[in-house]
């Protein structure tokens, strides 16, 4: 208790050291560039965006997840493996149309040798036999595209159903959405005579995509998943832009 006091009495009657002069900030973190600091993403619409992220994980957890499940058990793997490859081969008309507006020879030829490949000794797509001949697939959308030209990423944004993305990636995905649907549901289904075939062709293609998708909603074990997905689509859209 002695030594105790003492140095309570000695610490109080030590002079106060100098402290160095504080130098205040230059200019706010707002007048920054951004270029800093990459997890600052342009997202005006935040309120609603947090509401949809919200909707789409119950969504998923309800709908998606369960139809999923009920696909993986009523088809054979080797069925769900040959419809896979059987989308993932009309994608590539989308690749190779985007291909050619980005001006992109290589991606251009990549597509074309797998479409004819996999749609001929593939028997339709459904065989995936260019990968195997090591032919591998160039994924391009429109808002690749967009991004190519120097369009921005425009506002973040989360719909519903349909997930992340920006609003030049939302106007890309319109675009490949309604030549898709032009060329295969119209013509290939001729929806006029056969909605049934065109709404479980669409269905199909929904249910194949999500079961390739491995993401489950707040299972990052991030209290912050929303500003990391947020951020990490963001940066996953800059690196597919600059490949």
């Amino acid at each position: 208790m002695l030594s105790l006091g003492v140095g309570a009495i000695t610490g109080c009657s030590t002079a106060p050291k100098q402290q160095k002069e504080i130098i205040p900030a230059q200019r706010t973190l707002n007048e920054n560039d951004g270029e800093n600091y990459p997890m600052r993403i342009y997202d005006p619409l935040e309120r609603f965006n947090r509401g949809a992220y919200k909707f789409n994980a119950k969504f998923d957890q309800f709908v998606f997840l369960p139809a999923v499940q009920v696909y993986e058990f009523v088809t054979p793997e080797i069925a769900q493996t040959g419809i896979s490859n059987f989308f993932s081969n009309l994608n590539e008309l989308t690749n190779l149309t985007n291909s050619i507006l980005q001006l992109k020879p290589k991606s251009s030829m990549y597509a074309v040798s797998r479409f004819l490949i996999n749609s001929t000794v593939g028997i339709g797509g459904l065989w995936d036999h260019a990968s195997v001949w090591g032919i591998h697939k160039h994924p391009e959308d429109f808002g690749q595209t967009l991004g190519h030209y120097g369009v921005g990423n425009g506002p973040y944004l989360v719909l519903p159903i349909l997930g992340p993305m920006n609003a030049r990636d939302g106007t890309g995905r319109l675009v490949d959405s309604l030549a898709y649907s032009a060329v295969f549901y119209w013509q290939a289904f001729n929806l006029n005579a056969h909605r049934g075939a065109g709404s479980a062709f669409a269905a199909t293609r929904a249910v194949n995509t999500r079961k390739q998708i491995k993401f489950r909603y707040y299972k990052s074990g991030s209290p912050f998943e929303y500003d990391l997905i947020r951020y990490l689509y963001t940066q996953k859209r800059k690196l597919e832009i600059a490949k």
